[in-house]
């Protein structure tokens, strides 16, 4: 059942001090309430003990807080965790903790769904509902910091936004929770350890750098052969791979930060010689590194993994280009949890 009071979190600090002014009350509440909301998480306005009760009762009968509920959780023989997080309205995205040696990782959603049409993607499959909000993408970065305190006996170290959905189709509310995240009022977490993965938006990667962000950028590639890329990804036919790389040179050209490219190895797909030099090409125009990215099947068995010794050809063309090069092993396969996978299957 949705309320039709407001959600307190949509309000701006200087709106909350303005709301205690509106009732007779001192305009500081407002910064209390601000600092149990994002600082310290709470969902409950009877956890804020600093407050009176009365004043808690009068914010009950004018708020809500819409907090996320992590309604089920899944957990891989790797450590991975993957939630299937519930939203205010019953609809449902996930979420996943990546665990290494040395750091945890958040994977979070941006949208209900998913507004574009990646073929290999599960997330891609299902239709989008609504973008998240600034506080349900924050929650999720909350919860997953808690889980990586309680199974992993260490705070979250990184953020990044490879969830389901497009992010840069949530251009605002995804920038929003990001500045929440970072600030010293929020998670204080580093820009730095955020990355924002997209599946080429040029207009929006273009916005990105002319509001100077911090963090970094990630494009999901899979081919640099444009006919090639309009079969795995379809929407690359409207978001060409020329007006993306002139909207990658543009953000290095304002940002100066280099580009991360991911990159899928598809038997039959893209695993010609040609795949091969047309990516060493298109990794020339701006400073950048691969994330040779391991194929997670989504059971329609359309697209196969490319054979290893293809995948070693990638890696020997990269580096005798002196492109940084990866291969990233998928963690959480066992429960649906890899890149690509995820589809609320429960």
């Amino acid at each position: 059942m949705i309320s039709e009071k407001k959600d307190i979190r949509a309000l701006s600090k200087d709106e909350l001090r303005s709301f205690f002014e509106s009732i007779g009350d001192k305009a500081f509440r407002g910064t209390q309430v601000y600092d149990w909301l994002w600082n310290k998480g709470i969902h409950s306005f009877d956890d804020m003990t600093n407050l009176s009760k009365e004043t808690r009762a009068h914010l009950s009968e004018n708020f809500v807080i819409n907090h996320i509920k992590v309604d089920h959780i899944q957990k891989s023989n790797d450590g991975t965790i993957k939630n299937a997080v519930k939203l205010h309205d019953d609809l449902v995205v996930e979420s996943v903790l990546i665990p290494t040696k040395s750091r945890t990782t958040a994977c979070v959603s941006s949208q209900v769904g998913c507004s574009l049409d990646c073929r290999f993607c599960a997330t891609a499959k299902l239709k989008r509902m609504r973008n998240l909000n600034p506080d349900e993408i924050y929650d999720q970065v909350v919860a997953i910091d808690k889980e990586s305190r309680l199974y992993h006996n260490k705070p979250l170290s990184n953020i990044v936004f490879m969830g389901m959905g497009e992010p840069l189709m949530n251009y605002k509310n995804v920038l929003e929770s990001i500045e929440k995240i970072t600030s010293e009022e929020g998670l204080g977490m580093s820009p730095k350890r955020i990355t924002v993965s997209t599946s080429g938006v040029p207009k929006m990667i273009k916005k990105l750098a002319d509001d100077e962000v911090k963090f970094h950028l990630a494009v999901s590639l899979h081919s640099a052969i444009q006919e090639t890329r309009e079969q795995i990804m379809p929407f690359a036919k409207a978001f060409t791979l020329t007006d993306l790389r002139d909207a990658l040179e543009y953000w290095y050209s304002k940002t100066n930060r280099k580009i991360t490219y991911e990159y899928i190895v598809w038997k039959d797909i893209n695993d010609k010689w040609a795949d091969i030099e047309a990516l060493v090409t298109f990794c020339k125009y701006v400073p950048c590194k691969v994330n040779i990215i391991e194929y997670n099947p989504i059971d329609d068995g359309q697209f196969q993994q490319a054979s290893s010794s293809i995948i070693e050809d990638y890696i020997q063309a990269l580096e005798h280009n002196r492109i940084p090069v990866t291969v990233r092993r998928s963690r959480g396969k066992d429960i649906d949890a890899a890149c690509g996978q995820l589809a609320n299957k429960q």
